[in-house]
């Protein structure tokens, strides 16, 4: 069973978000998504500054076995990303929850709300 934190949202596609005290929204990859992808070899972040909409994929991730969009749970602009993920993309396979993506200032924060819980999460990513 994959680890699920209950204070996340969920996209489908298989991003988390987190919207922080500072108002930016946390975004990384599900253990369950790091899990399928198996070993992280490169990692491809957005341009600081690019406007995205929720759903455009904007980063790509790269294993041993595919390379991967991944998209953004919401729309506003990119404001960092994850530099030491560059040098080190592995570590997105040792805790995919501490090591996140980007950070996106959402031009629309109520988009968080139609991203699916840790429960509906957990249960689109169960063998049926």
């Amino acid at each position: 069973m994959s680890n699920i934190p209950n204070d996340l949202k969920y996209a489908k596609t298989h991003e988390w978000a987190k919207l922080e005290q500072d108002g930016l929204v946390r975004v990384g990859i599900s253990d369950f998504a790091q899990g399928q992808l198996g070993d992280v070899v490169y990692i491809e972040l957005p341009d600081v500054g690019r406007k995205v909409k929720a759903g455009e994929a904007c980063a790509v991730i790269e294993s041993v076995k595919a390379a991967s969009d991944i998209y953004s749970p919401v729309s506003g602009e990119i404001m960092d990303g994850n530099a030491v993920l560059s040098d080190s993309p592995e570590w997105v396979n040792q805790d995919s929850y501490v090591h996140w993506l980007f950070r996106v200032k959402a031009s629309d924060p109520s988009e968080l709300d139609k991203l699916l819980t840790a429960n509906e999460y957990e249960s689109s990513t169960s063998p049926a």
